[in-house]
Formats: C-alpha cells, structure tokens, sequence
C-alpha cells in the first residue's frame, strides 16, 4: 500500500521510544517495524497526522516514509476528513480504541508516586521500606502511591512476602496505610526455574512453550526464567490466586513489570495460539483489574485503564535520557496512552546511581523535576533529600508545591481522559493546529489553557517560548502575544507556566 504525504503534513506515532525523531513529513526518511515491539515501551499500529488523516491496523506492520511517501506491507485502514491533529485522533480513539471502563486511582494524580527500587534495589526489606516512607514525611513530602519494587519476595513466581526481608508485612502494609500511603508491589511474568510454582505451572501446562513442547526458558533483564502463558486461563487463575492473597493482607495494586516482546521468540507456542505482541497486550489486559497498576511495555493498549511508565532514562541530558522526556509522553499521549509517568525523577537506570552517587548532577535530578510535576505522573525513587544538597532540594520542594497547586486540573483532566482519550499533556499542534507548532515537542499544553515550558538544556537559566496568539498570565503579569517566540525565566524549581486569559 501506497499513498502520498500532503504538503505540510505532519505524522505521530507507532513508537513512544525514540519520539524525539518525530514527527514525520515528506521530507523524511524513515523505516518504522511494528511487526513485533522490540521497544521497551508502548507501541500502537497507528500513525495521525496533522491534516486530519489517520491510519490503523489490528497487527503490526512495516511502514516507510521516503520520497514523499507512506509505504506499507500490507493493506490498512486509511481515514481522511478529519481537519486537524485534534480530529484524526479523536475520530481514531472512537473508531478503534474507545475508553470505556477507566478505574485508575485518582491518587497517582494527586500526589507523587514514590519506588524504593533507586534506594533499596534489590535488598527491598520490611525496615527501610518503612524507613523510606518516614523520610519522605519528615523532608515535608506528601505521602502518596508507594510502589515496593523488585526483591521483597523469594524469587520470581512466588509471589508471597519473603519472610526473612518482610517478617511483619501485614503490619507493615496498616502502619504505611495509616501514614497515607498506598502500597503496590513489583511482579512480573516470569518464573524462577527449578522451583515449586515452576514445577507446579509446568505440570498444569500454563508456560509458554518451545516448538519441541518443552517450556521456553527466556533470557531477560535478570536471568532466565519461564514465562506465564496469559492466554491460558488457568494461568490467569493461578496468578490471581497469588495476587489476591496480598490484596487480602492490604496490598493495593501491583507494577506489571516484563512481557517485554523482545523476550519472546516468534515460534512461542500458547494455549491460544498468541504473538509475541499479543503476549505483551494480555499481560495489559490482566493488570487493567487493578485501579492500582503501572506497565511499561505495550502494543495496541490505547484506552486501557493504565498507567504507563516511560522505560528506564539515564542520568544525563541527551535524546536518551531528560531530552527524551518531553517528546515521549507528548506520543504516549497522541496514542492513547493518556495516564503516563515520565519515568523516575533523575533516571530509573540504577546503575547510575550506583556509579555516581556521590557526584550527581544535581541541575539535572532538578530539572527532571521540573518537568515531571504538571505531566499526568511525577514520580520519584532516588530520594532527593539524600543525593541533593540544602538548595537543591529546596527547589524539588517547590515542583512537589506547583504540582500541589495545579492538582486539581490535573485531576479534572485525568477524568476528563478517561470519558473522551483526550491526552492530558498535549502537543502543541493538537491545541492551536494553524499555528506551526508541529515540530514543538518540548512545551506543551496541559488542557486547552495551560501552557507548561520546562528548561531541559545545562546551564540554562530561560529559554525561548513559543507563545500562541493572546492574553497569558506568566508569573501574575498579563503578557500578550501575536504568536511570537519569547524569551522566558521561570521561577527557582519551576517550569515556566503561562495560563491563557482570553
């Protein structure tokens, strides 16, 4: 299949990884594979563009920009008539991935969200999780979603506290729920080979499987383990059995970590016959139960009731790590991933901090902040009143306070993405189509009236604003524009926020 790009056409998505290269035009040249997503973040057979066209399919396929032209391996669905950025997607989201039944919790909107995973990795235990959770009250946080990452229980498949780390869980769970806190706990597909619940899944035949029918023993990020086939129900049984005997002891949700696609083969063999990408979608599928959930690897899960991390950033200021904030939640926004965290404040590669815990770059730690609290989800897990000096953290304290003061429409914005797939964080060109904005991808648009410009470059004190025609108020003075770049200082710990008057 195909067709030509329009002049001045604009086109987003596919890929959340990597969106800094996007969007793509007719002067592009670019291959897109999403016949797996070997990403490790969200991934949707659908692009839209600024001239109010959209394409889609129900599987992935490979597609080229070059010459002018969108060319696919297969045919797809091609829609036209829909004016701008705003109309593609919004006729999209209704013709193909409708939200209907959103149960996310308000409270990762309300407050931060806190992962031990940065302090504690892989030593995760009952004292420092409540230690963790002191600090955070006594340095003047609030509490709010507090997420147990890997290693508090024996090994991967046993999902029951692990005695020795968490000899009081129970009580541990009341005493974080009486500070304020929620609690959710790591899990993933995965079963530690050679243990009884391997055994046990082996022997009711619900791990994915080898050609030769024996059960595949994937490498990934922390060894080799089988997988959990998803398409089996008894599966599906067996892993809510686990899960719910934490729910009963007052475990509020989970982070449904792995599924990742680039750890199945394309000859799995499942009860039901699935793909790789389809694996990644049931497991997307499962963790909708839960008002308390958080993935990070995706196909085709636009308007699921889920929130969705962007995968680990470095500790530095390339596309890969605080460049790639921005233009990433913009695209899992523009794809129907609306509810997203813009991964852990300072980087979630823990190796980092390993490395360089004693010589962060605290501009940037400050920096991610900035751009964190007015996005859907600002969630922290190096604690910053540790790895931070007194002035540092001041500032952190006053990202947590902006986003404090804007709750409120964040909140409304997270309902309001709930009936409608509208993005919370949106692209420029999504708000103000006529203005040329369509390469803009680090400012953006919280709603219709607020526009939100971190600094995101070393050393930077202002930086340049594309300001829409209008009235705006910028720190409590009316400014108004005739769609000019302006030159822009926020205050210390803050972006710059400009609010439309008119």
């Amino acid at each position: 299949m195909v067709f030509s790009i329009l002049e001045n056409e604009y086109w987003y998505g596919g890929y959340v990884y990597g969106s800094h290269v996007q969007p793509y035009h007719a002067a592009s040249e670019a291959e897109i594979d999403l016949r797996r997503n070997d990403s490790t973040n969200q991934a949707v057979p659908f692009f839209v563009s600024t001239k109010g066209r959209y394409l889609w399919c129900e599987e992935g396929f490979l597609l080229h920009f070059g010459g002018g032209n969108i060319t696919i391996d297969r045919d797809v669905e091609l829609r036209e008539g829909y004016v701008n950025l705003k109309g593609a997607y919004l006729a999209a989201c209704k013709e193909h991935f409708p939200f209907s039944d959103v149960r996310l919790s308000d409270e990762f909107f309300k407050n931060p969200v806190y992962n031990s995973w940065i302090e504690l990795t892989f030593w995760q235990n009952e004292k420092d999780i409540l230690s963790y959770a002191d600090h955070i009250l006594e340095n003047g946080m609030p509490a709010g979603v507090l997420m147990i990452d890997d290693g508090w229980s024996d090994y991967y498949g046993k999902w029951a506290f692990s005695r020795e780390k968490f000899p009081h869980a129970e009580e541990m769970l009341k005493t974080l729920h009486s500070k304020g806190f929620s609690v959710m706990l790591w899990i993933c597909p995965y079963i530690t080979p050679d243990t009884l619940q391997y055994r046990q899944a082996r022997d009711m035949d619900i791990l994915i499987k080898n050609p030769d029918g024996k059960p595949l023993i994937t490498e990934w990020w922390n060894g080799y383990s089988a997988a959990l086939d998803l398409s089996a129900p008894a599966a599906v049984e067996w892993l809510d059995e686990q899960l719910e005997a934490l729910r009963a002891i007052g475990v509020d949700g989970f982070k449904f970590d792995g599924a990742d696609v680039l750890y199945y083969p394309d000859d799995i063999v499942t009860s039901g016959g699935v793909t790789p990408n389809e694996m990644a979608r049931l497991w997307c599928a499962y963790a909708e139960k839960y008002p308390f959930n958080e993935l990070r690897v995706a196909f085709k899960a636009g308007g699921m009731s889920l929130m969705q991390r962007l995968c680990d950033k470095p500790h530095n200021w390339g596309e890969e790590g605080i460049m790639a904030l921005l233009p990433d939640t913009l695209m899992q926004g523009i794809t129907g991933h609306p509810f997203g965290s813009p991964d852990m404040i300072g980087g979630g590669e823990y190796m980092n901090f390993q490395e360089n815990s004693d010589n962060l770059d605290q501009e940037l730690f400050n920096r991610h902040s900035e751009i964190a609290c007015l996005l859907p989800v600002m969630q922290f897990s190096a604690a910053p009143w540790r790895v931070l000096g007194q002035d540092s953290y001041e500032k952190i304290l006053k990202s947590v306070k902006l986003r404090e003061r804007y709750m409120p429409r964040i909140l409304e914005l997270a309902h309001h993405a709930a009936q409608t797939g509208e993005p919370i964080a949106r692209y420029m060109a999504y708000e103000f189509p006529e203005g040329g904005y369509e390469g803009i991808n680090d400012q953006f648009m919280l709603g219709e009236d607020i526009l939100v410009a971190p600094i995101c470059e070393k050393g930077r004190t202002s930086r340049n604003v594309a300001v829409p025609k209008g009235k705006w108020r910028f720190l409590g003075t009316v400014i108004e524009s005739e769609g000019a770049v302006m030159e822009l200082t926020p205050e210390d710990g803050e972006p710059i926020v400009l609010e439309k008057c008119d």
